[in-house]
């Protein structure tokens, strides 16, 4: 029996394996714990979320907190210009900084900002357990210049090529600069964190070397992705720099170009449960290296 095979056994959410695209209803819930007064979000905030799949948290943070942020983005992006480090990601056409991965590792700032008490205390209440780092990055998306982030579900790729059994992790994308409709913020599609698309085409090996510049496989079929967003409709949260969207690890969401001369910068948290720990990619492949996906904590 092979690796694939046996992961199959155990798989709920099975995807890359079969010639045409399904739809599956999710399995996990999507709040972990049960709301009280005492809980991080107000229940209007909690019952948001669980329905729409995302939560919109404007101006979460002080202007002084983002200033030192800032900064350090920026230092970082200079100081990464001409490195060929492996956890430093570049544009498919050019030689532009696209991301650079596990901040939460390499930097002490924004350590700090992962161990926020704030974003503990809201990722512990909706994923219902202790959490860890699953991954972590800057995103910079400069004026004029800044690429797009196809439409996909995390979920599906943390799944294949991560082995994250279920669906209890979450993302938290923190404004480094002001988000406007048209310079390339993210949008998401409401609900649709209750459906597990599958996707097809066999997982090449080392994926992880193009997909970080620009994403082929673990994407949606168009056909289902239309019909989702027709179903639901596409919300584009914009607000301040500060401001914090949460949002479940199956939603769908994706950002265009920006072709505006105003840039669009973020830092990226996943927060996994402690009881969601990795196993093998169910792939079948070897797992990505530990800047994507964290394997030890």
């Amino acid at each position: 029996m092979n690796g694939r095979t046996s992961m199959a056994e155990n798989d709920l959410y099975p995807t890359r394996v079969e010639e045409m695209p399904s739809r599956l209803e999710r399995k996990d819930p999507v709040v972990y714990s049960e709301w009280t007064p005492d809980s991080p979000l107000t229940e209007a905030q909690s019952s948001f979320y669980e329905r729409k799949g995302y939560l919109f948290l404007e101006q979460f943070f002080s202007e002084n907190e983002l200033m030192l942020w800032r900064n350090e983005l920026n230092r970082l992006q200079e100081s990464y210009r001409d490195s060929d480090a492996e956890h430093v990601i570049r544009e498919p056409a050019s030689r532009e900084v696209r991301s650079v991965f596990a901040v939460h590792e390499n930097n002490e700032i924004f350590r700090a900002l992962s161990k926020h008490p704030k974003l503990q205390a809201i990722t512990s209440y909706l994923l219902g357990s202790g959490t860890y780092i699953h991954q972590s990055r800057i995103n910079f998306k400069p004026g004029f210049t800044g690429k797009e982030f196809y439409w996909h579900s995390d979920f599906e790729t943390w799944h294949a090529e991560d082995g994250m059994p279920a669906m209890r992790a979450l993302s938290c994308s923190i404004a480094l600069s002001d988000n406007y409709a048209y310079n390339g913020p993210l949008m998401v599609i409401p609900g649709s964190h209750q459906t597990f698309i599958s996707c097809v085409g066999k997982t090449p090996d080392d994926h992880f070397k193009d997909s970080l510049r620009k994403q082929e496989y673990g994407v949606p079929d168009h056909d289902n992705l239309r019909a989702m967003a027709e179903e639901k409709g596409i919300h584009m949260p914009v607000g301040k720099a500060g401001s914090v969207l949460l949002f479940d690890c199956n939603l769908m969401h994706g950002s265009s170009s920006n072709i505006s001369p105003f840039p669009r910068s973020n830092v990226f948290m996943v927060y996994n449960s402690v009881d969601n720990r990795l196993v093998q990619p169910y792939s079948g492949q070897k797992p990505r290296p530990e800047f994507i996906a964290t394997r030890s904590w």
